[in-house]
């Protein structure tokens, strides 16, 4: 098994987020538009396939969940019984959610980076 660099990791899960954000912040200002159709990236787990690096739970639960959004995938036209007018796809309930899962991400991220930070120059100055 090779090392992980955790610093690299997370400087490419930013990336990710930062493209999925511009995604949904996308989708979200086309929200009135005719015809478009929501966008959005693929899963971060699968762009860690195409690299080395696998992510192992270590309990049950810790990987893979996702937050629920009961009541939000009702889609618009089921919803109410007929298709929109503007007939795009943006729902933009789902959209904010998916904005709120990025911000948690990033600051998941952010917190980890922090603390990785803070042992390695603790180890560093001993």
């Amino acid at each position: 098994m090779e090392p992980v660099n955790l610093f690299d990791l997370a400087t490419r899960q930013s990336q990710w987020l930062a493209v999925r954000q511009s995604a949904i912040a996308s989708n979200i200002a086309n929200a009135n538009t005719p015809g478009y159709t929501a966008n959005d990236v693929e899963p971060f787990e699968k762009v860690l396939d195409r690299t080395a690096v696998t992510l192992k739970a270590t309990e049950a639960g810790h990987l893979g969940a996702e937050a629920t959004n009961a009541g939000f995938n009702v889609k618009p036209e089921e919803a109410t019984g007929s298709i929109m007018p503007s007939k795009n796809t943006v729902v933009l309930e789902d959209e904010l959610m998916k904005a709120g899962e990025v911000r948690r991400s990033f600051e998941l991220n952010t917190a980890i980076v922090k603390a990785f930070h803070s042992m390695m120059t603790m180890v560093v100055k001993s």
